[in-house]
């Protein structure tokens, strides 16, 4: 199960429909002309445009099982249960960059150093090793530990930059995750060109991934999957802007003997937000076996399409998506390469699943309090039948073991937000987001019936 920091209102659409817009949305067609600037002509030097800075963030989550669901750990050479986990966590990143080097061909590094102070150090609280607090082999959590978050070098010619090294990276197939006290990051070479005025091009090679919680860089693998490793994922893509009130991507990647993954995301906004705004979004993934088929035969279609209504403070978003598939819908661990509308606490991709999802969000920025934002919504999936995976064509070991039992499940889920962010003062952009979420599965559902309180401060510094 993946626990989302977009739990609340699927960020994905409600950052779209919270925004009011001053004018209404125009339809004009963009011509495709070379980019009117330079970038690295603009380069102001090495040293001279040298940075230090970073957040802080302090990350807080409470869960609790319910309908027979526990956790468990160990103490004393004995497995004991109960209902409660607790994580509490404060990450800080400590980020040093340079400037680009002048002349043609601009060179830049980048490190990053992460570090992590665990504050509940309960092993009863924590319920040994997740994604959430670091622990040894005991489930004792680790106090304290640090890392290289990133570590690269950068290299640009007019607008194309190619980076080599730990990085970070975005696309709606791989993409950093930042939901926890701190962030993933990938190990490899990637390029990001953006030479034309609507049209840009990305491209990576990667080998390893730097979880959210451990100190270690990780071989590549899914998040529903049976465990299995690669050590090469390629993806390229392109973002294209048709019309000014339309956005446009699409990435393809091969994720070496697993899968075949191609992504196509559309944005459109139409109308004046003031008076009354309509957003479109749709995402659609098509995923194939590949090589050694690792992650078994595989023939998935998802897709979501959501419909968000503006006006003034106020957004109503209504998502739809299914999946087309007798396994899950599955995306790269330590990834947020999952673009769909209703990726929430749960992420509703089971086999052959359908869900809607209704969404309410109010800017209080309408009433004379800028920065403090409301939100709730209602999710239900249903449908959801695995009885036809014919797992591995005969292997020993199912990829995705356990889901023939999934006939008809169903599940539902809410939950409740409110965030707010600082407009001036020396704590200006610290964010501060309290949450509550609450899921019930049917029996057989994968993700169970689970409450979770969670609140989360980040505040960014400058020092250099």
């Amino acid at each position: 199960m993946k626990l989302s920091s977009k739990a609340l209102l699927a960020l994905a659409i409600s950052s779209i429909t919270a925004t009011a817009y001053a004018e209404p949305a125009s339809q004009d067609f963009v011509p495709t002309t070379l980019a009117s600037t330079s970038a690295q002509g603009e380069a102001k030097g090495f040293i001279e445009d040298f940075s230090l800075g970073g957040t802080t963030r302090n990350w807080y989550s409470h869960e609790s099982k319910y309908r027979g669901g526990t956790f468990a750990y160990q103490k004393h050479g004995q497995t004991l249960t109960d209902r409660n986990r607790t994580n509490w966590v404060q990450g800080t990143i400590l980020n040093a960059s340079s400037g680009f080097t002048q002349g043609t061909v601009g060179v830049k590094t980048e490190v990053a150093v992460y570090n992590a102070l665990v504050l509940d150090r309960s092993k009863r609280d924590i319920k040994g090793g997740s994604n959430r607090t670091l622990a040894d082999s005991n489930g004792d959590a680790v106090d304290q530990w640090s890392k290289l978050g990133l570590a690269n070098v950068q290299f640009r010619v007019s607008n194309t930059t190619l980076t080599a090294g730990r990085q970070n990276f975005s696309s709606g197939i791989v993409d950093t995750i930042g939901n926890r006290a701190l962030p993933s990051s990938f190990q490899g070479v990637s390029f990001n060109s953006e030479e034309f005025s609507n049209l840009s091009f990305q491209g990576g090679v990667f080998d390893r991934v730097s979880p959210r919680s451990e100190q270690s860089l990780s071989k590549f693998r899914t998040e529903y999957g049976n465990g299995a490793e690669t050590d090469k994922v390629s993806t390229l893509g392109v973002n294209y802007q048709p019309l000014k009130s339309l956005k446009t991507s699409f990435f393809a990647a091969n994720v070496k003997d697993f899968w075949n993954q191609y992504y196509f995301g559309a944005t459109h906004e139409l109308g004046d937000a003031q008076q009354l705004g309509l957003t479109t979004g749709f995402n659609y993934y098509k995923t194939v076996d590949e090589g050694k088929k690792e992650m078994g035969e595989i023939d998935n279609d998802t897709f979501s399409l959501s419909l968000g209504l503006t006006h003034q403070a106020h957004s109503l978003t209504f998502g739809y998506q299914q999946v087309n598939g007798n396994e899950y819908f599955d995306y790269l661990h330590e990834t947020n390469g999952i673009y769909l509308a209703n990726s929430l606490t749960s992420d509703f991709n089971g086999p052959n699943e359908k869900s809607f999802q209704i969404a309410y969000a109010i800017n209080m920025a309408e009433y004379g309090v800028p920065g403090l934002k409301f939100n709730a919504y209602s999710a239900r999936g249903w449908g959801i039948d695995g009885t036809h995976y014919t797992g591995n064509n005969g292997r020993a070991k199912f990829a995705y073991d356990g889901i023939q039992s999934q006939d008809g499940e169903k599940h539902q889920e809410y939950g409740v937000g409110a965030s707010y962010a600082v407009q001036s003062g020396p704590l200006k952009a610290t964010a501060i987001r309290a949450t509550y979420v609450e899921h019930r599965g049917s029996e057989f559902q994968s993700d169970g019936s689970i409450k979770e309180f969670r609140l989360v401060t980040t505040i960014p510094f400058n020092i250099l």
